[in-house]
């Protein structure tokens, strides 16, 4: 339920699903901080819960998830950082055994879509990838900027990616996200060009459920996209749908792209396992991902979908919520709130 300048997916999905046609379910906003925005936005949640962090591990998740269902129900529970799937997938045989339906990807397909390995799933799936090399030592950064050239991409394991112009920048990057989420650290050659999008949702068979395409037109000072608009660009789709295929991909991801200077060559910077944070506008766009994942997580027949309207954006903005102080008193006080709102 994070809404910051660096916001989780979770607001989205729970717009996207909001706004399905026909739902008539309970939205149960998950966060780490009763201070998450999302549980202060109108209309969007029924509950709150807050969950404790992964690293408690995975009996302190289960437990919460089930205090979670016994208080408010739960059927599908939609993970949507990188740092909780590997927990809900390791979590499966205990969540299915409750009755809670997830759709997340196989541990070795999350592992095989890492950053650190990468270049092997561009070899497999037949895509090209910025060379890069990851790294669990600072004293190997000479090599790798005498190797790829300046400026130079330092990147966290999880989240976060630094381009930086100078060898001591570097260095510092890679301090900060060894700090941030451990090793190792990915460096990578910069390819000048602009920055593609794709929100997919993969059924875990090799098919491609739906996939869009977006560019970003404005970014933020960490680099995420603060405006984006949908286009027509099959060769994107069709490296996704690659992606998808090569992994049997279950759930949502993002594939990030780079487009080199002259549009000619097209790069796959990262793929994301869970959808992105602007996944919102796949839905606005006519691909409402998210609806699907549920009834994918519950067994239930989707078919694929096919074309999106281009040329829809998205801009975000920054707004003060008005709440009341009870409704964070409630949220804090025992980590589980009922809402009572929705439009």
């Amino acid at each position: 339920m994070n809404a910051t300048d660096n916001p989780a997916p979770g607001v989205a999905v729970a717009r996207s699903l909001r706004e399905a046609p026909g739902f008539n379910g309970t939205i149960v906003g998950l966060g780490y901080d009763a201070l998450d925005p999302g549980f202060y936005a109108k209309g969007l949640l029924d509950a709150a819960a807050i969950m404790p962090f992964p690293s408690a591990g995975r009996d302190a998740t289960l437990h919460r998830l089930l205090e979670v269902q016994s208080r408010f129900g739960l059927d599908v529970l939609i993970p949507t950082l990188d740092s909780e799937l590997r927990a809900v997938a390791a979590l499966e045989p205990e969540l299915r055994a409750a009755k809670i339906a997830t759709l997340v990807p196989r541990i070795d397909s999350v592992d095989a879509a890492s950053k650190p390995r990468l270049n092997e799933l561009g070899a497999k799936a037949g895509f090209p990838v910025p060379e890069s090399e990851a790294i669990s030592t600072a004293s190997a950064i000479p090599r790798l900027v005498g190797q790829f050239g300046l400026p130079i991409v330092i990147k966290g394991v999880f989240y976060g990616a630094s381009i930086v112009y100078t060898e001591a920048d570097a260095v510092q990057a890679f301090h900060h996200f060894v700090a941030s989420w451990g090793l190792p650290v990915i460096v990578q050659r910069f390819i000048k060009g602009e920055e593609y999008n794709v929100a997919g949702l993969g059924d875990g068979r090799g098919n491609t459920i739906g996939a869009v395409a977006m560019r970003k037109m404005a970014l933020t000072e960490k680099g995420k996209g603060w405006a984006g608009v949908t286009i027509d660009d099959e060769r994107l789709v069709e490296v996704t749908e690659r992606v998808v295929g090569a992994l049997n991909w279950r759930g949502g991801l993002e594939v990030e792209f780079i487009k080199d200077s002259d549009g000619e060559k097209v790069y796959v910077a990262e793929v994301n396992p869970r959808f992105p944070a602007w996944v919102h506008l796949a839905t606005a766009a006519g691909q409402n991902l998210a609806a699907a994942c549920v009834d994918l997580a519950l067994g239930q027949p989707v078919e694929k979908m096919r074309g999106y309207r281009v040329g829809t954006m998205f801009v975000r903005i920054s707004i003060d919520q008005i709440a009341e102080l009870e409704r964070f008193g409630r949220i804090a006080s025992t980590g589980l709130a009922d809402l009572e709102e929705h439009a």
